[in-house]
């Protein structure tokens, strides 16, 4: 019952995606994958892990992978290199330090799907695959260090340190970026810009966990804090006076030329420090009642400068502070029933969100847009079957977020530094019903389905934008997944699967442009048997097998209109050796 927005502060109520690593194994194990697939997807990924000592007091893991793909998408391709190394040192039983270590590099081009718009509706009338840019390089680079100890003190205390590092640094190069499309002459204007974008993360987190009991009611305490770091820096240059053009029909590579741009020199930067403290009570009740208490105090300092326009070496600073509560009731009527409910609420700057100041220069910075806040009540049931083996959870959330950054559909790119501007939504809330299904029915056949209805209107603005949807959230998603894997006999080790991926309509920040809905169907097939202490299993998978052709996702920016367009049917092979 970790409250996400005790722990984490910024956090959204709802959640968040905990993704853990791979982790050191003493039992030795080694795996080796080729994928490939359709628009020469070619990816290799190795996973190995053991002891280095014999006493298994130095453990280690590599997970390791090589990507190259070209794309539906014209002049678009892409190359991935990936590297994570992680060591652990088990000093004693009840003390453990690991080490931590991500590199990821990719190539790719920065490939921006753009449709005409005449005000009213978009016009889909060119094929999705036709490349309105050139071949814009986009280099980026991930490096992540982490170093994490802990001790077990006793039975009941333990402590546990938390330190990591992220650099997120993304070389855009020179890109030719369409901005306008007229639809007399059909001729589409390009912007030209390039542009380094650095952002750095510091962070550490100390938790103190404890057990004890009072009155004959048991207590699971945590007591911690936390420090986040976080550095913006970009570098770019542009010129809006001078376009690139290129045919909407015909285009011609490389169209006109497009100016000459040297990086700016005096980058616009942000800084954010998050201080964070927090105190929570899990207390066992009788009647097989589970309560939980929790109280978070978190602090916020910005400071921005911008580099560009009227606002060069300006800096603006802002600082906010909050306590937020969280309390939560779980009841296990049965051992196979949880019912639950709880209210949490957040707080935590709008990083890297940034509002258009009016009459400064189009690429300026702008100023940073006021910290969000958010609560959220939540009911729900979980229930188990067939031993644990299938789980169900049936839920209803209401959540309410002031200060949500949107885009800005009057100031897009290249505003504010080549981010594109944003605005803060004033307040916008989200209630529905939630089904998450998850298991085995029966030996070897598996499913999971997850069903969501998505009430989200804005409550609260300045803009005239009250009761409109917020963009790209569909009302209404749903998928089924389900697989069956034969168990004996001639065909054992034999794997069939299907599911449908559905979601309904979305629309833009104006709520004037609709992106379809859509169903895609994918299937898989695959073959497991062992080969002496060695594992191997072929496998095909089918993704979009209808072929669906849709749009989604659509910003407006005047007569034209940025959209992800769907990736066509796709075929993906794989080999895997596990060993």
């Amino acid at each position: 019952m970790s409250p996400a927005a005790i722990l984490f502060g910024r956090v959204e109520p709802g959640g968040l995606i905990n993704t853990i690593t791979k982790q050191p194994l003493a039992t030795p194990y080694y795996s080796l994958n080729q994928q490939f697939g359709s628009y020469d997807l070619f990816r290799t990924s190795i996973d190995a892990t053991g002891p280095l000592t014999k006493d298994d007091t130095l453990l280690y893991r590599v997970n390791a992978s090589f990507q190259s793909n070209n794309s539906f998408r014209e002049l678009a391709s892409g190359e991935n290199v990936f590297f994570a190394p992680v060591l652990k040192w088990n000093i004693s039983p009840r003390t453990q330090v690991t080490l931590e270590v991500e590199y990821q590099r990719d190539l790719s081009i920065q490939d921006d799907q753009t449709l005409p718009f005449d005000g009213t509706r978009v016009i889909d009338d060119i094929p999705h695959s036709r490349n309105l840019g050139e071949r814009n390089p986009q280099e980026t680079e991930n490096i992540f260090v982490g170093l994490n100890w802990s001790h077990q003190f006793n039975d009941d205390w333990s402590l546990k340190h938390q330190m990591a590092f992220k650099r997120n640094d993304v070389n855009l190069g020179y890109s030719l970026i369409p901005v306008a499309i007229d639809l007399v002459t059909r001729q589409v204007d390009r912007f030209a810009f390039r542009g380094n974008f650095v952002d750095d993360t510091v962070a550490t987190i100390l938790d103190l966990t404890g057990h004890f009991k009072t009155w004959g009611l048991e207590h699971t305490v945590l007591l911690g804090g936390d420090y986040y770091r976080f550095d913006s820096s970009d570098g770019a240059a542009n010129n809006s006076d001078t376009l690139s053009n290129i045919s909407l029909d015909n285009p011609v590579h490389p169209g006109t030329p497009g100016p000459l741009l040297e990086p700016n020199a005096n980058p616009s930067t942000q800084g954010v420090d998050n201080y964070g403290f927090y105190l929570q009570d899990q207390i066992k009740l009788p009647y097989n009642f589970l309560v939980t208490g929790g109280i978070r105090y978190q602090y916020v300092h910005s400071v921005n400068s911008s580099g560009f326009g009227i606002n060069a070496s300006a800096s603006t600073i802002t600082t906010d502070d909050a306590v937020t509560p969280r309390v939560g009731l779980v009841w296990h009527p049965q051992s196979w029933l949880s019912l639950y409910s709880n209210y949490v609420e957040n707080f935590g700057a709008n990083t890297g969100k940034f509002a258009y100041v009016q009459g400064s220069d189009p690429a300026a910075g702008g100023t940073p847009l006021r910290p969000e806040t958010a609560q959220q009540w939540e009911v729900g049931a979980k229930t188990e079957f067939f031993d644990g083996r299938l789980r169900t959870t049936l839920a209803y959330y209401d959540l309410t977020k002031q200060n949500v950054a949107t885009t800005d559909p009057l100031h897009p790119f290249p505003f504010c530094a080549g981010n594109g501007c944003s605005i803060a939504a004033g307040e916008v809330n989200s209630h529905g019903p939630e089904l998450d299904i998850q298991g085995e029915i029966l030996p070897g056949w598996n499913v999971i389905a997850t069903y969501a209805n998505q009430n989200v209107h804005i409550t609260k603005s300045e803009d005239g934008n009250v009761g409109n949807r917020l963009k790209f959230v569909p009302r209404n998603t749903g998928s089924v997944w389900s697989t069956y894997e034969v168990q004996k006999g001639d065909l054992k080790g034999f794997k069939i699967g299907g599911g449908v991926n559905l979601q309904d309509r979305a629309v833009d920040a104006g709520n004037i442009i609709n992106s379809p809905g859509y169903a895609l169907v994918s299937l898989l097939a695959g073959y497991s048997f062992e080969v002496g202490k060695s594992r191997i299993t072929a496998q095909l998978n089918v993704d979009n097998l209808l072929n669906k052709d849709y749009f989604s996702n659509p910003s407006n920016y005047g007569s034209g209109v940025d959209v992800n367009f769907a990736i066509p049917r796709t075929f993906m092979g794989s080999i895997k050796v596990d060993y």
